[in-house]
C-alpha cells in the first residue's frame, strides 16, 4: 500500500484552498494566516509527532459466516474523524492511520435515503453491489434515515455551554472561533429555548444563568466575553455543568451539555475512565453530550470520543467557519435525538456468503446476544440524520443460486432495533437483502447507485489513509472517481468538497 506524504512546505504554499481553508472572512483565502494566531507550526503537530491523541485499532477482520452468520454494532452518528482529516490535508500534515474512522467518515455526509413512514422515527434501507476494490467481493450498504423536524416541531432547548478557557484554547482557530458559532447558534435558536454557560481553566466559573433565547443580547454579551488562559480543569468543570442542566431539566425538552475544547485535561478529575463514569451516570438520567473538538497539537481526541459516546451524544471537529454553520445552523436538527441507543444486526445465509467484513465500527461493534438486551446502551440518531454502513462479502461460491419462484434469493437480513426515548422499549425493523437473477453469476458486475457509489468511494478513500490491509485493489485515483460519479444529490457542497480533498492527497503522494 503506498504511503500518503504530506509536507508542511505544501501547506505554506497552498493552505486553505479547499472549502473550510478560513477561519475569519478577514483572512485571505489561499493564504496561511499568520502563526500569531494559530500559534507557532511546531505546536502543531499530527500524534505521529507527540502532540495530538488518537487510539490506534486495528481493522474489522473477515469473518466466517458459517461459524458466525451473526453480525451485530451500535450506530454511530460521529463526524469528527472526517474534520480531522480535512484539517491535516489542508494544512499539509500526514493524516495519522489511528484518527480516520471511516463509518465518521460515512456518517459525516447526509445521504440521498427514504424518510421514515409509518409512525417510525427512523427508516431502513439495504443494496447490494460488486465490490469495487476486489471485483469477486461483494459490497452491502445499510441505511438509515432519521425523521426530520422542522423549526417549529423542535422541542424546547435547555442547553448548558461547557467552554474550556484554558490557556491551549487561546488561538484564532479555537476560542475565537467557538465564539462566532455559539452566537450564530443561538440567533437559530427560539425565543423560549434556555442557555447556561460554565466555563473552566484554572477554575471553573459559572458565567451565564440559565437564560432564555429572547434575552439573546445578554447571551451574546457572556458569549463575547470568553477568552483563554490558565491550566484545564475539565472534570470539575462538567460537574457544574450536569448539575446546572438538572436544576433546569425537564422530560419534554432537550436536555444537553454542549462542550467545546481541544480536549485536554490536566486539573481535577483527569482520566477518561473517570470521565466516562461520570457522564454516563447523568446519560441515565437523560441528558445528551455533544463535543466539539478545536484546533491541532494539544487534541484528545480519544478521550472526547469516549466521553461523547458515553454521554448518549456527538463529537464533531470543528476546523473552520463553514463547519461550525454546519453543525450549528444546517444540521441543528441533529441534536433533537430521534432514535435513542440504536442497534443494527446483519444475519447472513451461509449458503451463499462465506465471509464478511464490517467497513468501520471498530469500536462500536456488540455482542448478538445484546441486540435484544434493551439495557445495553448503543448510539443515537438525530433528526434528519443518515447512518450508514458497509459490509465487504465473500461469495460462497462462483454462482449465487436462485429461488425459481421467485427469480431473486434474500442472502442477507437487516435487523434494527431503536428507542423512541430512553426510557421506551426498543421498537424492531427489518428488511431483506436480495440478489436478482440478472446478477446471480460474477460474469456481470453489479451496478452501484448513486448513494452505493458515494460510500464506496468514502470507504476507499478511508482505507487508503488508513492504509489498511483490506484495502485490495483501492486508490486515491478510485475514491475520487467513485465520489466524483455521485454528486447528482449533493446538499451545500460537502461532496464536491471530498473530491478536492482527494484530489489535493493525490497531489501529493506517490500514487
Amino acid at each position: 500500500m503506498k504511503k500518503i506524504l504530506l509536507t508542511t512546505l505544501t501547506a505554506a504554499l497552498c493552505l486553505a484552498t479547499i472549502g473550510c481553508g478560513h477561519f475569519d472572512s478577514s483572512y485571505e483565502k489561499g493564504v496561511l494566516p499568520n502563526n500569531e494566531a494559530y500559534g507557532a507550526i511546531d505546536d502543531m503537530v499530527p500524534d505521529d509527532k507527540g502532540g495530538d491523541q488518537f487510539e490506534d485499532f486495528e481493522d474489522n477482520p473477515f469473518v466466517d459466516a458459517a461459524q458466525q452468520p451473526t453480525s451485530t454494532f451500535s450506530v454511530d452518528a460521529d463526524g469528527a474523524s472526517y474534520g480531522i482529516m480535512r484539517r491535516y490535508v489542508s494544512k499539509g500534515y500526514n493524516v495519522s492511520p489511528s484518527s480516520v474512522r471511516i463509518e465518521e467518515f460515512l456518517n459525516y455526509f447526509t445521504f440521498n435515503y427514504a424518510a421514515p413512514t409509518d409512525g417510525e422515527n427512523i427508516a431502513i434501507n439495504a443494496e447490494v453491489s460488486t465490490c469495487p476494490w476486489n471485483a469477486e467481493h461483494r459490497l452491502l450498504r445499510l441505511g438509515i434515515k432519521g425523521k426530520p423536524l422542522a423549526a417549529n416541531e423542535m422541542p424546547q432547548a435547555n442547553f448548558v455551554f461547557l467552554i474550556d478557557v484554558s490557556g491551549s484554547m487561546d488561538s484564532q482557530d479555537k476560542i475565537e472561533l467557538l465564539k462566532s458559532g455559539l452566537i450564530e447558534l443561538v440567533d437559530q435558536l427560539n425565543p423560549e429555548d434556555r442557555i447556561s454557560i460554565i466555563t473552566y481553566s484554572g477554575e471553573v466559573e459559572k458565567l451565564l444563568e440559565s437564560t432564555p433565547v429572547r434575552d439573546a443580547d445578554k447571551i451574546k454579551k457572556a458569549i463575547k466575553k470568553l477568552h483563554a488562559e490558565g491550566s484545564t480543569n475539565g472534570g470539575t468543570a462538567m460537574k457544574m455543568a450536569y448539575q446546572e442542566a438538572l436544576t433546569n431539566y425537564s422530560p419534554e425538552k432537550n436536555n444537553r451539555i454542549i462542550m467545546g475544547t481541544d480536549g485536554d485535561f490536566n486539573v481535577g478529575v483527569t482520566s477518561t475512565e473517570a470521565l466516562v463514569e461520570m457522564v454516563e451516570s447523568y446519560a441515565r438520567k437523560g441528558i445528551y453530550m455533544t463535543c466539539l473538538g478545536f484546533g491541532t497539537g494539544n487534541l484528545n481526541d480519544a478521550m472526547m470520543e469516549k466521553v461523547s459516546n458515553a454521554g448518549n451524544g456527538t463529537y464533531n471537529y470543528i476546523d473552520c467557519e463553514d463547519e461550525m454553520m454546519k453543525v450549528f445552523v444546517h444540521e441543528r436538527e441533529r441534536f433533537v435525538s430521534v432514535a435513542n441507543d440504536t442497534k443494527c444486526q446483519v444475519t447472513f445465509d451461509p449458503k451463499f456468503v462465506s465471509q464478511y467484513r464490517l467497513i468501520g465500527y471498530e469500536n462500536r461493534v456488540m455482542n448478538n446476544e445484546d441486540f435484544e438486551d434493551d439495557a445495553k446502551d448503543a448510539g443515537e440518531i438525530g433528526a434528519g440524520q443518515t447512518i450508514t454502513a458497509l459490509y465487504e462479502i465473500v461469495p460462497a461460491d462462483d454462482k449465487w443460486k436462485i429461488d425459481s419462484r421467485t427469480n431473486r434469493h434474500v442472502f442477507a437480513t437487516f435487523d434494527v432495533r431503536y428507542k423512541t426515548s430512553l426510557d421506551a422499549a426498543s421498537r424492531p425493523l427489518s428488511t431483506q437483502v436480495a440478489i436478482e437473477e440478472m446478477y446471480a453469476n460474477n460474469l456481470e458486475p453489479l451496478p452501484l447507485s448513486e448513494n452505493m457509489s458515494f460510500a464506496a468511494g468514502v470507504a476507499a478513500y478511508g482505507m487508503v489513509l488508513r492504509e489498511s490491509p483490506h484495502a485490495g485493489d483501492a486508490t486515491l485515483k478510485m475514491a475520487k472517481s467513485l465520489v466524483s460519479n455521485s454528486l447528482g444529490f449533493d446538499p451545500h457542497g460537502y461532496r464536491a468538497e471530498l473530491v478536492k480533498l482527494i484530489e489535493k492527497v493525490k497531489k501529493n503522494s506517490d500514487e
